[in-house]
């Protein structure tokens, strides 16, 4: 995002700078009672401390979960468009990379289920579930959710699943349900990978969790970063404590913001961008845009060649989409907006 950190976070750096002494951090108590209270508060979830393993991020905890719960050229699932990292995780730690893509309805992307079980070969052993989804935008219902690990549990699949967005929650009726809280049974074969990064705008703070409530499974992951993963650092600890003792009201107000930037850019592009077109996001800041009316191989250089900055879909296994972060300024959000309105009437006119 944006904008300017809260300033509850800000004093707790500026507190934590002053004391001048930059050495290795340990686990900070006081930051981990601020996510064991943030996932009640916010998610109804209770867990246990001792469940909670901090890593430098949600991605390097891919990585981890790759390397610990599956051994070299065995299947790790996903669907797609998804956020890159997990498509070439597996690849990187000598795994195969097994894909299914999500169906585009009027209403939204879903899940095939019956294509998803088609999909999974004998050897999957992993499914990177990315809930909310990026780049798409969905919250999974219960529905969903308890289908997906139903699969998952009957092929002996365990779930990873990247919950970093889950906070940030475009729809004043949508609920995230953590996978883990579906069931006893699901949650000893689910690993949940979350971070205050995305929600107080900390990414350059380095600094995650995973939450396993299976010891057995902790163990591994725990053994896999050894040695490979650093350790998270004083500023992360802090950040993350603060942001989760003290942030509340400015997430809020932040929250607000955001929505009335996704409708702005919304009616923007369904009214006045033909022939684009963008479903709204239930979750995430991330506006997933249909740009497959163009006839233009790459939208993304049309699109930054007039100064607007967005992602190739592509990269997420979708051609003719681009991803646009709306976290910003309104005034740079309508900037983009009329920057994109004219780069469409010149290709649609040349």
């Amino acid at each position: 995002m944006d904008f300017r950190s809260a300033e509850a976070i800000i004093e707790a750096l500026r507190k934590r700078a002053n004391e001048g002494v930059f050495g290795y951090a340990r686990q900070s108590e006081q930051a981990l009672e601020a996510v064991v209270g943030w996932l009640d508060k916010r998610h109804h979830w209770k867990i246990n401390p001792e469940w909670v393993v901090w890593m430098p991020g949600v991605v390097s905890a891919i990585h981890v979960a790759a390397r610990a719960f599956s051994g070299p050229q065995e299947g790790i699932f996903t669907f797609t468009p998804i956020y890159p990292p997990f498509l070439w995780s597996p690849q990187s730690s000598g795994r195969r990379t097994v894909t299914c893509p999500l169906q585009l309805t009027e209403s939204g992307y879903q899940i095939d289920f019956d294509l998803f079980e088609e999909t999974l070969t004998p050897d999957t052993k992993v499914l990177l579930l990315c809930s909310p989804h990026n780049p798409v935008g969905r919250v999974w219902t219960r529905e969903e959710l308890m289908r997906v690990a139903e699969i998952c549990l009957r092929r002996k699949v365990l779930i990873c699943s990247d919950e970093i967005h889950c906070d940030l929650l475009m729809g004043p009726n949508v609920r995230h349900i953590p996978t883990a809280t579906l069931s006893q049974e699901i949650a000893e074969h689910t690993v949940t990978l979350m971070s205050a990064a995305k929600s107080f705008n900390l990414p350059g703070l380095n600094c995650g969790f995973a939450v396993i409530s299976n010891p057995t499974l902790r163990r591994q992951f725990q053994e896999a970063a050894k040695g490979i993963v650093p350790h998270v650092n004083i500023f992360g600890y802090t950040a993350t404590q603060a942001a989760y003792a003290d942030g509340s009201a400015w997430f809020e107000e932040v929250l607000e913001y955001l929505r009335a930037n996704q409708d702005l850019l919304y009616h923007a592009v369904n009214e006045e961008m033909q022939p684009l077109s963008m479903i709204k996001a239930e979750a995430t800041y991330l506006a997933w845009i249909d740009c497959r009316g163009l006839e233009q191989d790459n939208p993304r250089a049309l699109f930054e060649k007039a100064g607007v900055g967005v992602m190739d879909g592509t990269a997420f296994g979708q051609k003719g989409f681009v991803r646009l972060n709306f976290a910003c300024s309104r005034e740079h959000l309508m900037t983009a907006v009329e920057r994109m309105k004219k780069a469409i009437h010149y290709h649609t006119n040349v």
